[in-house]
This record gives structure tokens, C-alpha cells and sequence, in this order.
């Protein structure tokens, strides 16, 4: 699958027309007419455009077409170069490191049609085993919901279940299993008046995560349109409880709603003492409309994201789903902008229909186009990025987040600390 050759990394694009000119020869451009000089210079000014971009390599190439007109050398030079324009360059040219993407993708099938998927994308061990009934258990005892099974996660199985190194977890979704909203991708159930609020959730949640004796927890929530607040005050005050009860060694990850923008419901949750601020800006730009609720958006979330920072999250994150229509020209500029947004750690994984009536599959993005990913955010400065198929917003985050960005920093922090103590005694 050819990358669109506008707009990611242009000067990139840029420099390989060049390189291919050159190949041509210096003799074989100087002998070109004035009309072949020109169609250099539109080809390259084409590159440069954003509404004509995915047709510019064509319009480069039909531009070419009085300039064949010449004889000898000129002319095929002119057709080579019409020849690469249309060709582009594909996603293997922007990589600057040993990864080479040898496929981009493959076809979706339709819901109905009797076709395997992918083998990257078969789903983990089924759930099942003690860990995964006393997690249950305890969540049907506390009245609890999590966002494992209100999305049908491919995952449940070997977060529940635990194993490989890693403790046995869930994503609890608060303030009910009934959203207000109702994005085109998400299997959870919407309600424009959800039940209300269980005002004993904030303590229930902090008694079933003490009882799982975890060090890392993620807490997600359904939007919550017809509260005042969104439910801000609900989330921190649950965040809060979960801090008391584990005199603050717990770390906390809440993935938020956009709260539809208001900067109060932001500052009530980064000023709850929660270690990551999450909220998801889930697509590219072109195809918010299509994917998220009309009540969600681009710039909204953008903003959100932004002020989180500036008010003080010590670190904020957002996910992005492939396989919905978007180009790869757009999974970067998304990530150039999340990053430019303040963004600290962004996660990528394939969008997977979760029933017939939901967005179909555009197609399924490979293992290494993902590793390819990684690569270009790393190379932005992202704190940390976790990209693969399987990969969810809080897909086994103890991981991805304790021993790699949260853990550190408080090591840091307490050995700086310690120096200081120890400079102050001996002086």
C-alpha cells in the first residue's frame, strides 16, 4: 500500500524526487526543453498542496505529457521521471531505522464472508483458571463494570487470567455500563438517560483493586452527557479513595471522557493525584465524523489533552485505532500532532468489529507496519509507545507504564531526593 505522497515528512518526499532526477542523469535534464523544466517545478509544487494531494504523482504524470513530445535523451528521461512520479515513493522510504514494512496491510472480509483472519490477529487464551473467577466474582459482588467485557476486549482472557509475568488485572469502567453517547466503533450500550450514579462505586472500587493487591491500576468511564459535570467529580473522588487506601503507592491511570471541553471538569480530575491522564483521540482527523459520536471531535479532544498538560498531569496519553479508512499519511500527522499537543505516551492497535451493526474493518494493518509506527513515534520524542494488533488503550498497562515510564521516574526522583539528604548532612 503506497504512501500518499503529500504531507508526511515532505521534505522527505522532496528529497527522493530529487534523488530519482538525478539518477536520470545531469546531461539528460540540461538537454530537457523549457516545458520539461516546468513540469518539474509544478510536480514538485504539487507535493506541496493538500486538497490535490493523494491525485499529485498523477497530476505530475499527465503534466508530463507535452514534454514527450521531444526526441533522443529528453524524451526518456521525461518518461522515467513521469514513470517514478507515478510511482511514489511507499512506506519503506520514510523509515529511517532496519525496520522494512514488506506488506502494509490485508483485506478486511465482509462480516459474512466465510474467511479467516489473519494469524497476528487470533485472539489470546480464552478466560478461565482461578484468577479470572475471583476477579468476577468480585465485581459482580461490588457491582462493578469494566471495560474488559462491556467492549469485548480480545485480551480478557490473558489480563483476568494473569500469567507471563504479569498481574492479573481489569479495567474498571465507572459511573455504570450505560453510555451517553454512542460512537460507531463501541460496543458498549447507550442510553441518552443512564441510571444514575451509584454513589458507594468510589469505595467499592478501592476495596476490590486492595483486594487484588495491585501496584497499577487503569480506570476508564462511560460519557456522561446528562450530568453537569460529566461525572468529573465522581472520577476524582474515586481516584482519591484508591490513593487513601494504598497511602498513595498505587498508580493510577483514568481514561476520561472530553467532558465536551470544559477546562473545570479537566482541572477536577488532573487536581484528583491521578500518575496518567488518558483520553483517546481514537482516529485520524478526516474520519472523526465517521468513527466518534458527532458530540466528540477533533479539536476537543486536542484541547482537552492540551490542558490536562498545562494544568499539571504528569503524564497524558491517547490511543489511536487502525483498520477504519485512514491513510498512513494520517496515523503520522496524527501522531505529529498529539505530540505537538503535549502528548507523553500514545498507544496504536487494529480496530476490531465488535458485532454486524457496528463500523466495519477497512483492513488489517501488520505486525510490522505496527513496529514501523513505533519507530516514527519514538523518533518524535513520545515518553513511550506501545503499538502491535492487540494492542488496547489499557491492554496489561502495568506493564507498558509501571516498569517503563512511571516506576523510573520515582526511582529518579527518590535517589535525587536521597542526594540532597545526604549533601545537606555533610555540610
Amino acid at each position: 500500500m503506497a504512501f500518499q505522497a503529500s504531507g508526511i515528512l515532505r521534505a522527505s518526499c522532496v528529497q527522493w524526487l530529487t534523488g530519482q532526477a538525478q539518477q536520470l542523469g545531469r546531461g539528460a535534464l540540461a538537454a530537457a526543453s523549457g516545458a520539461s523544466q516546468r513540469l518539474w517545478a509544478n510536480g514538485v509544487a504539487g507535493l506541496s498542496t493538500t486538497s490535490s494531494a493523494p491525485h499529485a504523482p498523477a497530476e505530475a504524470a499527465a503534466a508530463a505529457q507535452p514534454a514527450a513530445s521531444t526526441s533522443g535523451q529528453p524524451q526518456q528521461a521525461v518518461a522515467a521521471l513521469r514513470s517514478k512520479l507515478a510511482e511514489g515513493p511507499n512506506f519503506t522510504d520514510f523509515l529511517t531505522g532496519k525496520e522494512v514494512v514488506e506488506q502494509y496491510s490485508v483485506e478486511a472480509p465482509s462480516w459474512t464472508a466465510r474467511k479467516r483472519k489473519p494469524d497476528w490477529m487470533k485472539r489470546g487464551k480464552l478466560p478461565g483458571g482461578d484468577k479470572y473467577t475471583d476477579i468476577k466474582a468480585k465485581l459482580r459482588e461490588l457491582k462493578l463494570s469494566t471495560v474488559c467485557e462491556e467492549a469485548k476486549c480480545p485480551n480478557l482472557g490473558e489480563c483476568w487470567g494473569g500469567g507471563d509475568g504479569h498481574t492479573a488485572t481489569a479495567t474498571i469502567m465507572l459511573m455504570g455500563d450505560t453510555c451517553t453517547r454512542g460512537c460507531r466503533f463501541c460496543a458498549v450500550k447507550t442510553s441518552k438517560a443512564p441510571p444514575p450514579l451509584d454513589p458507594n462505586e468510589p469505595d467499592n472500587v478501592a476495596k476490590a483493586v486492595a483486594a487484588w493487591g495491585l501496584g497499577y491500576v487503569v480506570l476508564t468511564s462511560v460519557d456522561r452527557d446528562d450530568l453537569p459535570d460529566g461525572g468529573a467529580a465522581h472520577i476524582a473522588q474515586t481516584i482519591r479513595r484508591l490513593k487513601e487506601r494504598t497511602e498513595g503507592r498505587l498508580l493510577v491511570e483514568a481514561l476520561v471522557p472530553d467532558f465536551q471541553g470544559d477546562v473545570d471538569c479537566v482541572k477536577t480530575i488532573v487536581d484528583s493525584g491521578l500518575d496518567v491522564y488518558a483520553h483517546n483521540i481514537e482516529t485520524v482527523e478526516r474520519l472523526q465524523g465517521v468513527v466518534r459520536d458527532r458530540r466528540a471531535g477533533w479539536n476537543q479532544s486536542m484541547t482537552v489533552l492540551r490542558r490536562a498538560k498545562e494544568l499539571g498531569a504528569k503524564i497524558t496519553k491517547s490511543s489511536i485505532m487502525l483498520g477504519c479508512g485512514e491513510t498512513q499519511e494520517e496515523v503520522v500527522a496524527t501522531m505529529q500532532a498529539l505530540r505537538a499537543h503535549g502528548v507523553d505516551v500514545v498507544t496504536l492497535g487494529q480496530y476490531m468489529r465488535p458485532t454486524k451493526k457496528h463500523m466495519a474493518v477497512s483492513e488489517f494493518v501488520t505486525p510490522e507496519a505496527f513496529k514501523a509506527y513505533e519507530q516514527i513515534a519514538q523518533e518524535m520524542g513520545f515518553l513511550y509507545v506501545a503499538s502491535g494488533p492487540m494492542v488496547r488503550s489499557s491492554y496489561r498497562a502495568g506493564e507498558f507504564y509501571l516498569k517503563n515510564v512511571l516506576e523510573g521516574r520515582r526511582q529518579q526522583h527518590e535517589a535525587q531526593q536521597a542526594q540532597a539528604q545526604q549533601q545537606a548532612a555533610t555540610a
